[in-house]
């Protein structure tokens, strides 16, 4: 039963993805996969552009409100061949990032969306190295300090958002000296912030993204690491599966080293969620249901074969 909760496209996300919205919908229904959730980035400041951009608040609010209605429209032309969910990725940079989600939300009715940390002191920790330093700089100058920093970003994120699911918890470690080291390594300080965030999106019923994109990126352990999916299932938290891709050829992209990944955390049970009409993911997702599916129902599948 694959799926993903997660993805981009040239289309609507320019900057940094690939091919247009209906060819990631296709390349995923060449693949056999059940369910797709679109999720372009949410409007962002001017404030918080990227290096080189030259958007605006109004320009990228005008973009979105154009992915919806593509997404809509490709929803009823493919109905029946895939299940697609319409949402957006929702990005913590300050606190005025509660509000443009809460637009977000008010204009469009969406099926989920994805809660994320992409900034630390507002700087971007992933899109390169030289920004990833700078954010580190202002949290002392040592990984440690840019990592505790993250997470304490990351549960004002969960408190103000709630998402129903959580993207790449440790996206963090991306840029990082050792972006492979056991969390545990990085002192108790910050391995108490993990248990503290993972704990909190338990209590709420939050979902944890297994996202494949860590592999793709040059990772051995896709996000999150498989010591923090251990620990979420000691809080009985749930999973769900997505491959972030920002183009075709990274949809399903590692799905067989995921499978691998999840055996080795222990997962047996992953999440889909489904439009079914029955309200039972969110109140502010009417319609939308989350379903428990054995691991073993992956298997068998191409995309989960090596």
């Amino acid at each position: 039963m694959p799926f993903s909760y997660h993805s981009h496209s040239g289309q609507f996300c320019p900057d940094h993805a690939k091919d247009t919205l209906e060819d990631v919908i296709q390349t995923a229904i060449s693949k056999n996969m059940q369910v797709l959730a679109l999720t372009e980035h949410m409007p962002r400041g001017e404030q918080d552009r990227y290096p080189g951009e030259n958007s605006t608040l109004e320009s990228l609010t005008e973009l979105h409100d154009r992915f919806v209605g593509e997404a809509e429209r490709l929803r009823e032309k493919y109905h029946g061949q895939i299940e697609i969910l319409v949402g957006f990725e929702g990005e913590w940079i300050r606190n005025e990032s509660f509000q443009l989600m809460q637009d977000r939300l008010k204009k469009h009715r969406m099926d989920m969306f994805v809660g994320s940390v992409h900034h630390v002191h507002t700087i971007p920790i992933d899109y390169d190295k030289a920004t990833y330093v700078e954010a580190r700089n202002k949290s002392g100058g040592a990984d440690e300090g840019v990592f505790r920093d993250y997470f304490d970003a990351q549960l004002d994120m969960l408190k103000a958002m709630k998402p129903p699911i959580v993207g790449h918890f440790d996206l963090i470690r991306l840029f990082s000296d050792d972006a492979n080291r056991h969390w545990k390594d990085s002192g108790g300080a910050i391995w108490e912030k993990i248990i503290r965030n993972l704990r909190y999106i338990a209590e709420y019923g939050g979902l944890l993204e297994l996202n494949s994109s860590a592999l793709r990126k040059g990772m051995t352990e896709p996000y999150p690491k498989v010591e923090i999916c251990r620990a979420f299932i000691e809080m009985h938290g749930r999973f769900v599966l997505s491959d972030d891709s920002h183009g075709v050829q990274q949809v399903a992209l590692n799905y067989p080293r995921m499978l691998s990944a999840i055996r080795e955390a222990g997962i047996r049970e992953i999440c889909f969620l489904k439009r079914t009409g029955k309200t039972g993911l969110d109140p502010r997702f009417p319609g939308v249901q989350v379903i428990d599916a054995p691991v073993t129902s992956l298997e068998g599948h191409k995309v989960f074969e090596p």
